[in-house]
């Protein structure tokens, strides 16, 4: 492993990789022309800034919003380089730029919320049948309303796999992570060595959400059945609880991925990480090291970089 505490993240995005570092958002992305084009933003999490949002189970919930932005953010910047035929490409700027992303962040919160969270419900209310409203229904109506949320989210990670047009960002996803896996087994950081790992990483966003549907399911048993539309607003009180659960639960698969519960609680993750990974090519990792070496910062890259 690598001699520095130096916790990575990324996420691919349109002919590129966006690489996250504790201080650095790098988003580098391949020009129709092969050039690769980088975007160096200076970062510092929330929950650096503000102790109290730091807190275990507190952070989880800022920590998904905050990289949800920064996320689409990084998509808008990819795909600005990516059309460009030629010359530098013209991003917006100011007000404007944020504006978007916050109002795309909305949508895309919006769209989430109503799949994955009130159209379980309804089926669920359709299918088990009121009755006296004591834990026995409970747990029947929360187990319905979580499979119907994990049948959904499959279904949409197999429509996904399907899309053609998506193959390529699943490379660079691939790509991402077997960067990642390079430099926390402090390799030196070339194409040949990132060539050897895995395309799954436990950390992934996939498996983030997968635990998220899980932990949903034992949660949402406590809060009983909702009977009325009041009483199903509320329980998105609970939403920023699971995810801060989920996330703990993340972090621990991977700072203790060696372990043999780690290795369990981590499988059904990884595996499903088959559909939203695949194996990138020598040229896609080339991005992909491009965005890691700019974000680990000259002081770490000295000992970690070499030719490819």
């Amino acid at each position: 492993m690598t001699n520095k505490d130096l916790a990575m993240g990324g996420q691919a995005v349109i002919e590129g990789v966006m690489m996250k570092s504790p201080g650095l958002i790098v988003t580098s992305v391949r020009k129709p022309t092969g050039e690769i084009v980088s975007r160096v933003v200076p970062y510092l999490a929330v929950t650096k800034r503000y102790r109290i949002l730091g807190l275990p189970v507190v952070r989880g919930g800022i920590t998904l919003f905050e990289q949800l932005y920064h996320g689409i953010n990084s998509l808008t910047f990819s795909a600005e380089v990516a059309s460009a035929e030629e010359g530098k490409p013209k991003e917006a700027k100011g007000w404007t730029s944020s504006l978007w992303a916050a109002l795309t962040v909305i949508l895309a919160l919006g769209v989430g919320l109503l799949l994955f969270f009130y159209v379980p419900l309804i089926i669920a209310g359709r299918t088990v049948s009121a009755g006296s409203g004591g834990v026995k229904e409970s747990i029947l109506f929360n187990l319905v309303d979580g499979v119907v949320r994990l049948v959904i989210f499959f279904l949409y990670l197999g429509a996904l796999s399907m899309w053609k047009e998506m193959r390529k960002v699943f490379e660079y996803h691939g790509a991402e992570h077997k960067s990642i896996h390079a430099y926390e087994h402090g390799e030196t950081l070339s194409i040949e060595n990132v060539k050897k790992y895995t395309t799954r990483h436990p950390r992934c966003g996939t498996s983030f959400l997968l635990v998220v549907m899980v932990v949903s399911i034992i949660v949402f048993v406590f809060t009983g059945r909702p009977h009325n539309i009041q009483e199903r607003l509320l329980r998105l009180l609970v939403v920023p609880v699971i995810a801060g659960l989920s996330y703990e639960v993340i972090k621990l698969a991977g700072k203790y991925r060696e372990g043999f519960l780690m290795k369990a609680l981590s499988a059904p993750g990884l595996a499903v990480q088959r559909f939203t990974t695949r194996e990138p090519s020598d040229a896609q990792i080339e991005v992909a090291l491009e965005a890691l070496r700019q974000a680990v910062g000259p002081e770490v890259e000295a000992s970690h970089v070499g030719s490819n």
